[in-house]
C-alpha cells in the first residue's frame, strides 16, 4: 500500500483495511483549485493536516466545495520536499478516540504544495500567481506564535527582517517579509480584498499577524520602496482583514504505536522523517477527536460555507470570550497543573494522571471549583459542557501520547494568563474571595518545588525548557526553609513578580499560602503527595 495517486487506485485494499477514502474526483478538484484558488494556508505542519485539511475534505465529500486547499511552507521546505510531494499531497489522519477506537482517513483535500521561497523563481512565482487571483478569499496561518515575531530577546530586529525592511518586496528572506511581498503582488493586481487569518494557538492572534504585516508595510512606505497607497490598502479592513480565531485540537508528534499499526496494515514508508530543522513529519498525523475553531467573521472577499464543516463564525468579542474560557479556566490551567504534578510524581503521560484519584480531583477542582465561577459564557459553547469534555474525554484519552514534560515547557511564561486572570477576577468580584482559592496557590507551590529538579522520591529529573530557569533555579535549588516566613524571605522577589504570576502574590494575599504549601512539599520523600492530599481535603469536588 503506497500513499500516492497510483497506490490509491486500488481502493478495495484500502477499504478492507478500514481506511476512509476521499469521495470526490481528486483530479478535477486539483484542476478547479489551480484555476480558481480560494484558500491558501501557510504552515504545512501536523495541525493543518489534521484539522483544516480534514474540514475541507469533509466538505468536498458532501459536495459543498469543489475546490481544495493550497499549502505553502515558508520555514522548513523539507516538509514539502520529503513528505508532501512524494505522497502526491495525500496524508493519513488517525483519529484516536477516548473509547479506544480509531478512525483512519486518507486526506486528499490538498491540491497543491508550494515552497514559500523567494530565491526560487518557479515556486515564488507560483505563489504570486495565486495571490493575483480574484477568487482567493483567505490566507490562513499555523506558523506558531514565534512566526510573527520580528525581534530578538533584546528587542532588536532579526537580521533577516532588518535586511528585508531595507531592501523592499523583491526578494525577502524572512517569513512575514515574504507574506507582505505577496500582499504587494495582490495590491498591484488591483488592490484585491483578502482575509489574513491566523489560526495559531495564541491570544488575539489576528493582532499579532496584523502588527507584523503593518511593520513591514510602513517600513517600505517610509523608505519609498512602495507607494503610500499600499499602506492605505493594507490598513483598510474593507480590503485586508486580520480576524481573531480560537483553535483547540491536540495533535502530538507522530506516535510510534500508530506508525506500527499502519505498517501492519501494509502501508509502505510509514516512518517519520526528521528534517534538518528537527521537524518530525510522517505520512500520517495522529490527533484527538475533539476540535474547535472559532473565527471572527471578517472576510472582505467573502468565504465559503465552512460552518457546514464545523467551524464557528462569530464576532470578535465572542472569539475573545471563548479563548479566555479555554486558556484561563477550562483547559490550559488544568494542563499546567497536571504537567507540574506529573513531573513531580513520576508520570510520563497526561492520560495516566487521570487514573490517579488525587490528580483527577485536582483537575476537577482547578476547572470547576476555582475556574468556572469567573467564566463569562460566550454563548456559542457551553463552559460546563466544554469542561466536562476536557475532564471526561480529552485528557483521559489513553491514545493521546501527550506528556507532562512537554506541557511543562515554558511554564513561567504561562502562569500569568492561565491563573493570573482568574486571580484578578476574584480580586474584582464582590462575591468571590481570593482566600477561597486553595488549588491555584498549590500549583504555584508545586511549580516552585518542581524547579528544585527532584521528584517526590528525591530523584533528580530534567527540567523542561524555560527561559527563566537560569535566573530562578539558583534561588530555589538547595534552600530548605523551615517555616513559611523563611520561605517568603527567600522567594519574595519571585512571588511579587507580576510578569510571572499576573499579579503580585503578596498584594493578592496569596503569598503565604504558597509558601506554606512549598515548605510542606520539601519535607522529605512523599511530601508532595501528602501536601496535595491535604489541600484537596479542603476542596469540594466530586
Amino acid at each position: 500500500m503506497k500513499l500516492n495517486q497510483q497506490g490509491l487506485q486500488n481502493k478495495k485494499i484500502w477499504e478492507q483495511k478500514g481506511y476512509q477514502l476521499p469521495q470526490f474526483d481528486h483530479a478535477q478538484m486539483c484542476q478547479e483549485t489551480r484555476r480558481h484558488p480560494f484558500w491558501v494556508h501557510f504552515g504545512a505542519g501536523n495541525i493543518f493536516r489534521a484539522f483544516q485539511a480534514n474540514v475541507v475534505q469533509n466538505l468536498l465529500n458532501q459536495g459543498v466545495l469543489n475546490r481544495g486547499l493550497i499549502v505553502a511552507e515558508g520555514f522548513d521546505y523539507e516538509i514539502v520536499e520529503k513528505m508532501y510531494r512524494p505522497h502526491d499531497n495525500y496524508s493519513i489522519l488517525v483519529t484516536l478516540k477516548a473509547d479506544g477506537s480509531m478512525d483512519k482517513t486518507v486526506i486528499g483535500s490538498i491540491a497543491e504544495s508550494v515552497l514559500l521561497d523567494s530565491a526560487d523563481d518557479a515556486e515564488f512565482g507560483r505563489m504570486q500567481e495565486i495571490f493575483r487571483e480574484d477568487s482567493l478569499q483567505m490566507a490562513s496561518f499555523t506558523i506558531t506564535e514565534k512566526g510573527y515575531c520580528l525581534t530578538d530577546a533584546s528587542g532588536e530586529l532579526l537580521p533577516s527582517v532588518s535586511l528585508d525592511m531595507k531592501n523592499g518586496p523583491e526578494k525577502p528572506a524572512s517569513y512575514i517579509g515574504k507574506v507582505v511581498s505577496l500582499l504587494y503582488t495582490r495590491y498591484l493586481a488591483g488592490q484585491k480584498p483578502l482575509a489574513m487569518v491566523s489560526m495559531d494557538n495564541c491570544s488575539h492572534n489576528g493582532d499579532k499577524l496584523r502588527a507584523a504585516v503593518f511593520a513591514f508595510t510602513d517600513a517600505w512606505v517610509q523608505q519609498d520602496l512602495v507607494p503610500s497607497a499600499f499602506a492605505d490598502y493594507i490598513h483598510n479592513p474593507g480590503r485586508i482583514s486580520f480576524p481573531w480565531t480560537m483553535i483547540d485540537k491536540i495533535t502530538p508528534r507522530p506516535d510510534p504505536a500508530v506508525e506500527a499499526l499502519l505498517a501492519a496494515d501494509g502501508l509502505e514508508d510509514s516512518a517519520p522523517v526528521i528534517t534538518s530543522k528537527k521537524t518530525y513529519v510522517a505520512p500520517f498525523v495522529n490527533s484527538e477527536e475533539c476540535e474547535y475553531l472559532v473565527v471572527e467573521d471578517a472576510f472582505p472577499n467573502g468565504r465559503p460555507s465552512l460552518e457546514k464543516g464545523g467551524l464557528i463564525f462569530t464576532d470578535r468579542e465572542t472569539v475573545d470570550k471563548v479563548e479566555k474560557m479555554k486558556v484561563c479556566t477550562c483547559l490550559n490551567p488544568i494542563h499546567t497543573a497536571l504537567a507540574v504534578f506529573g513531573c513531580l510524581l513520576g508520570y510520563d503521560l497526561i492520560s495516566r494522571e487521570m487514573k490517579d484519584p488525587d490528580l483527577q480531583k485536582l483537575a476537577c477542582g482547578i476547572g470547576s471549583v476555582e475556574g468556572l465561577p469567573v467564566v463569562i459564557n460566550p454563548g456559542i459553547l457551553d463552559p460546563e459542557q466544554f469542561l466536562n469534555t476536557v475532564l471526561k474525554v480529552r485528557i483521559p484519552n489513553p491514545f493521546m501520547p501527550d506528556t507532562p514534560q512537554r506541557i511543562a515547557t515554558d511554564t513561567s511564561q504561562k502562569l500569568s494568563v492561565r491563573y493570573g486572570e482568574t486571580i484578578k477576577a476574584y480580586l474584582r468580584s464582590d462575591s468571590l474571595h481570593v482566600s477561597d482559592l486553595h488549588l491555584i496557590p498549590l500549583v504555584f507551590a508545586a511549580w516552585l518545588r518542581y524547579l528544585t529538579g527532584t521528584d517526590d522520591e528525591g530523584k533528580a529529573f530534567t527540567l523542561s525548557p524555560d527561559p527563566l530557569l537560569e535566573s530562578l533555579c539558583p534561588v530555589i535549588t538547595g534552600i530548605h526553609p523551615a517555616t513559611p516566613e523563611e520561605a517568603f524571605a527567600l522567594l519574595k522577589p519571585i512571588l511579587e513578580n507580576d510578569r510571572i504570576f499576573g499579579v503580585s502574590l503578596t498584594e493578592a494575599g496569596m503569598a503565604m499560602t504558597v509558601c506554606d504549601d512549598f515548605v510542606r512539599m520539601l519535607d522529605g520523600p512523599g511530601s508532595v503527595r501528602r501536601t496535595l492530599q491535604k489541600v484537596l481535603g479542603e476542596v469540594r469536588c466530586s
